[in-house]
């Protein structure tokens, strides 16, 4: 009996001895059919990742192309896609999940496994297909920070730690079986960008560490229910007013609050100028005021050339990188060159 055979059949393991011993890591991969489903680069590097490593990917699926431009008659493929594309994998781009016509395409696929990463909630259907399941790969040390935005909220929380799980997939969203984690700590001067980046590279090699032990058989998965509900945090879908900085906040919480939001969407707050106008202004960067004298919060204290401080609920934070409405983003010393903030205070 082939590997595949095996694997579609209704025959454990301990029927055949030394069948996972006797077959070349090789043949495995090759003969595994894998569908992979994701849309942004935190999904393409993880990919890229098994298809450099020899993994048989048999399709893609992915979100449809959007429209860009002024009249939106230009369509942007997802970097999952392009690069899909390139190695002659085969896509799918379903509107809706449950769409008669993909669950036929994808069936015909014939996966043994499918791989998710960053991508949309999977109907029952879809996620239940495969003989050997499907699992996901999220961005947080589940069971904390379930939801859309775990890398963010991890930051804003002032966590010191967070990494990734792997998990097979049930109904009710990222509470499935987890099969491995791997941690990774958040320095003082990380931000949501710089965490993106090692979470999609640590998350690269967790995919790989997970599907070598469902083709070896070695998989022990773990519950989520072992951790108590009320000290679980989520990880809400960010929106606008989210990202509005409360300045009647501690230094500290606001700047874990910047750091998570940075690069985006950004946290932003509003600009009352002595004339009475107020505009959005967008801050990336900032850091903590050793000393800094007690004001009301959201006072601004500037020399015009170098420093911008803001006062807090219990001293002050130094900007370092903002953009103003209508400008680019930019330093600090760059934006005080051709903008006066005095008299102005933030809102």
């Amino acid at each position: 009996m082939s590997y595949l055979s095996f694997l579609r059949s209704d025959r454990k393991k301990e029927d055949i001895p030394g069948l996972f011993e006797i077959i070349p890591e090789m043949e495995k991969k090759k003969e595994l059919r894998i569908v992979f489903m994701g849309t942004p680069e935190f999904a393409e590097f993880s990919l890229r990742r098994l298809v450099e490593d020899g993994y048989n990917i048999v399709g893609v699926v992915t979100m449809p192309d959007k429209p860009m431009g002024r009249h939106g008659s230009v369509l942007q493929s997802s970097p999952v896609k392009k690069y899909a594309v390139e190695q002659g994998i085969p896509v799918l781009q379903p509107e809706k999940l449950k769409d008669p016509l993909f669950i036929e395409q994808l069936r015909a696929l014939k996966a043994d496994l499918q791989i998710v990463v960053a991508f949309r909630m999977l109907p029952e259907v879809v996620w239940n297909m495969p003989p050997m399941g499907t699992f996901n790969l999220h961005g947080s040390l589940l069971p904390q920070y379930r939801g859309a935005a775990p890398i963010n909220w991890a930051i804003i929380n002032g966590d010191k730690e967070t990494g990734v799980t792997t998990f097979f997939l049930k109904h009710e969203i990222d509470t499935g079986d987890i099969i491995h984690q791997a941690r990774v700590p958040i320095l003082p001067d990380d931000n949501a960008g710089t965490m993106h980046d090692k979470l999609m590279a640590l998350g690269a090699d967790l995919i790989v560490r997970t599907l070598d032990d469902i083709i070896a058989g070695t998989v022990k998965q773990v519950s989520q229910q072992s951790i108590s509900a009320s000290s679980l945090r989520p990880a809400p879908k960010i929106f606008k007013e989210t990202c509005r900085i409360d300045w009647n906040q501690p230094t500290d919480r606001i700047n874990d609050f910047i750091r998570g939001l940075s690069p985006y969407p950004a946290a932003w707050t509003v600009l009352h100028t002595s004339a009475g106008a107020d505009m959005d202004f967008k801050i990336y960067s900032a850091e903590p005021v050793a000393d800094a004298p007690v004001q009301a919060p959201g006072t601004i204290t500037c020399d015009g050339r170098k420093n911008l401080c803001v006062a807090t609920a219990d001293g002050a934070l130094r900007l370092r990188e903002v953009q103003i409405a209508g400008k680019k983003r930019m330093e600090i010393c760059s934006f005080l060159c051709g903008n006066d903030l005095s008299d102005c205070r933030f809102i």
